[in-house]
């Protein structure tokens, strides 16, 4: 398959005693250059190559009654198919004599499985594109950062992290040295394999400068335009990680973080194959003929896709990369389609991204679906995301700035707001990373179905991961012998001079949380569904400490929440089944602090919870 481009400090300390335990912290743009370039590219949807997985082989080439396969194979649809190179899983890349559309392709491969009971399986090598749409008027302001109505919250992430030691691997059209990412870029490595993608005079080598990737009228098959060169790769990568505080251009969301450049797409696109080398060798896994990654990434950012379902190539490369903690971030689409026709953004265990625009909602162009995880900025209707560029049009000129609209502006988004997580809490998984982005999401302003589990909130994303960051829970003792469970943790019994609270409705908001106005107190709750929550209102006396205990029933996981009375988060720590959570609030102040505790359904069934305030 061919892809395609496609702040006041509160006088109080938080500290979650969750799931994973962790300390939390609770402290309660530069202008650029106009945009210069307006790109689009065609989504090509024929191919000359095959990724073959044989069950048996003699080293890197196929056995000798596999080789007859093929060419019989390739006879009887007028083409010869030879061994073109061997993937990271042992796979083997082969080379068809000539661009087959894909029912030809199916034809190919329907009679190669016919032929050859050796093949474990067989597919296109689709040719992919860089994901981005065109744009109109653009504005240079960096709105994505910190818009009240669609903003991600980055300054208030920024008090916590800033990305410093996450590397962020951009598998894309390579990068140039711009003056404003040249702080934050390693030594990347070039995957392209072939000759008239790559354009640069050689094949695979250690140089991941993009040298453009502009084509001339036809080159990418019968009747295709003109185009000029993208600098996609570059622009993706000031997003993500453009330096911060220089005093030029852009800030990137995790502007403390290094990008790691690994050229793929190139005039036309790139294959399959060589981005899932890339996708392998970026998270430090073995790829023949190349050295080892010195610098392995824990975020790759894939802001590429075509049409299709997720062929097995993709999934192998991404399950090895999970496999060694990266996590994989891939634009959805901007088709205006159901992501589940779009690959890797369809492939198990990534984090496929949606666009929003500047009012909060779906942009006009964003994929949407049931396998969308979460939304990011990435721009609508002349408001898109300015980053670095290149002036050039078709080869390099001078460094510039311009704004670009996409899923694939999107995603680099989420990939920074993932390295400042990483950044608060190296430890943490892929799938934590995902809970947490879905669970801190703030919910849409403006329609946006199907775009998953809200905007971005880099702010409470990464609260999100200091709160999992605590030290680790002791050993505990032995289990005693087995007893059947309750259905949900009873409410103690409360101790004499506690005050027994029962939620009442409404208290769904911080501004109508109930109020508890005595305390020690033990609240009786219900969680009635999944959209339901409860707030409830309380007062830490100056030099007091409270102790906040959450308990959740066998089915359920409850998640918790600590706010200003004025909405500011603090905390929020996503549950788990049947565990309880604790919260510590200390208010070293010289007055009494008001604050709301919220409670909500992370994950199992709505139940009944317990909660008790004890100072």
């Amino acid at each position: 398959m061919k892809l395609r481009h496609l702040l006041s400090t509160p006088a109080f300390l938080a500290t979650a005693m969750c799931v994973v335990t962790a300390p939390v912290h609770a402290r309660v743009t530069e202008n650029s250059a106009p945009p210069t370039t307006s790109v689009t590219l065609e989504s090509v949807s024929t191919t000359d190559r095959l990724i073959v997985k044989y069950r048996t082989s003699t080293g890197s080439k196929p056995t000798p009654r596999s080789r007859a396969a093929l060419q019989v194979a390739g006879n009887r649809q007028g083409v010869q198919v030879s061994a073109l190179r061997q993937l990271h899983n042992g796979a083997q890349v082969m080379q068809v004599s000539r661009r087959m559309n894909r029912g030809e392709m199916d034809n190919l491969i329907n009679s190669l499985r016919s032929g050859d009971s050796n093949i474990e399986y067989v597919e296109p090598d689709r040719i992919l594109q860089p994901m981005y749409v065109p744009n109109d008027a653009l504005y240079p302001q960096q709105w994505s950062l910190s818009d009240a109505t669609a903003g991600i919250r980055a300054p208030a992430a920024w008090d916590k992290a800033t990305g410093t030691g996450v590397t962020i691997a951009v598998i894309d059209t390579g990068v140039r040295p711009h003056a404003d990412l040249v702080a934050n870029l390693l030594p990347g490595y070039d995957f392209i394999t072939s000759a008239m993608m790559g354009a640069d005079g050689s094949g695979r080598d250690a140089d991941a400068t993009d040298p453009g990737d502009w084509a001339p009228a036809g080159a990418c098959g019968t009747g295709s335009p003109a185009s000029n060169s993208s600098w996609h790769g570059t622009h993706v990568s000031g997003l993500a990680a453009a330096t911060g505080g220089n005093g030029i251009g852009v800030t990137g969301v995790a502007f403390g973080a290094r990008i790691l450049p690994l050229r793929a797409l190139g005039r036309c696109g790139g294959y399959t194959s060589d981005v899932a080398d890339a996708i392998v060798w970026a998270a430090g896994g073995s790829v023949s003929g190349l050295p080892l990654n010195p610098n392995p990434a824990k975020v790759i950012n894939l802001s590429l896709g075509g049409t299709g379902s997720c062929d097995l190539t993709s999934q192998n490369a991404i399950n090895s990369a999970r496999a060694k903690g990266a996590t994989v971030i891939v634009a959805a689409g901007n088709e205006n389609k159901s992501a589940t026709t779009s690959s890797p953004a369809n492939c198990a265990g990534v984090i496929a991204v949606a666009a929003v625009g500047k009012t909060g909602g779906k942009a006009s162009y964003s994929n949407y679906g049931t396998n969308v995880t979460v939304a990011a900025p990435g721009g609508d209707y002349g408001a898109g995301l300015t980053s670095t560029l290149n002036a050039g049009t078709t080869t390099p000129g001078a460094d510039a700035y311009a704004a670009y609209m996409g899923t694939s502006m999107a995603t680099p988004v989420v990939s920074g707001v993932a390295a400042l997580m990483l950044s608060a809490n190296p430890k943490l998984t892929p799938d934590q990373i995902a809970a947490m982005l879905k669970t801190s999401a703030r919910a849409f302003p403006a329609a946006c179905t199907g775009c998953g589990a809200g905007i971005v909130d880099a702010s409470a994303a990464v609260s999100l991961a200091l709160a999992a960051a605590g030290t680790p829970a002791p050993t505990p003792a032995p289990a005693p012998a087995p007893t059947p469970a309750p259905a949900v943790t009873p409410a103690p019994t409360p101790a004499p001079g506690v005050s027994t609270v029962k939620d009442v409705e409404p208290n769904n908001s911080v501004a109508t949380a109930q109020t508890i106005a005595t305390l020690p107190a033990a609240v009786a709750g219900t969680i009635g569904s999944s959209t339901d929550t409860d707030y409830f209102k309380f007062s830490v006396p100056a030099g007091k400490k409270l102790l906040i205990t959450l308990g959740a029933g066998t089915t359920s996981g409850f998640g918790i929440g600590v706010y200003t009375t004025t909405g500011q988060q603090l905390l929020l720590s996503p549950g788990a089944i049947g565990r309880q959570q604790q919260v510590m609030v200390t208010n070293s102040g010289t007055a009494p602090v008001q604050l709301v505790v919220r409670v909500l359904l992370s994950t199992g069934s709505a139940n009944a919870y317990t909660l008790s305030l004890a100072p």
